[in-house]
């Protein structure tokens, strides 16, 4: 089930949503999906521009590039890596936001998410399909961006790991990487 909620706190707008798996694809899941990326982008439009940070993250079920996934030829014909998918959330970037881990870490290999079978977080053969983006006044707040791995190990954890940041009170003057 897909949602969004966002609420202001300390000056700042935090959103967070999930957005449809849309598989199997083509199908009314698919279309349903893409109806939905395009509302999300239509609000998003608005909340770039504000003056005030604004921080959306959470589980888009998109794959934006080769790099975000482990083997990209096994995931051509999924709804998670569809071009039309990939082109909606190019799009949002489109309009001034900023992914944060890619901000960071622009050529390197990160995953949020691994299935728990094959031993898939063991080989690190995952995907990135969960996102932080922000918007330019929340952008240049930006100290680090991280994705929790440690939860792999724990009982009953999720396939996801949670990816979070951390924001300075006044204007970075640059970000820190973790080594």
């Amino acid at each position: 089930m897909s949602r969004y909620i966002e609420a202001a706190i300390n000056g700042m707008l935090i959103a967070g949503l999930y957005l449809p798996n849309g598989n199997p694809k083509p199908s009314v899941k698919f279309e349903f999906k893409l109806k939905w990326f395009e509302r999300l982008r239509d609000h998003l439009g608005y909340l770039v521009a504000l003056d005030a940070p604004v921080i959306v993250a959470g589980d888009l079920n998109v794959i934006p590039t080769d790099l975000d996934v482990y083997a990209p030829e096994r995931w051509r014909d999924d709804a998670l890596f569809a071009p039309e998918v990939r082109a909606a959330y190019a799009g949002v970037l489109e309009q001034g936001w900023i992914d944060a881990l890619r901000h960071l870490y622009p050529d390197e290999t990160i995953f949020t998410y691994w299935k728990y079978w094959r031993g898939a977080s063991e080989r690190d053969a995952g995907l990135r399909i969960d996102h932080v983006l922000l918007n330019p006044a929340a952008a240049r707040l930006l100290m680090t961006a991280e994705v929790g791995r440690r939860t792999g190990g724990w009982e009953k954890t999720s396939d996801h790991a949670p990816v979070w940041i951390e924001l300075s009170n006044e204007p970075a003057r640059k970000p820190r990487r973790k080594p």
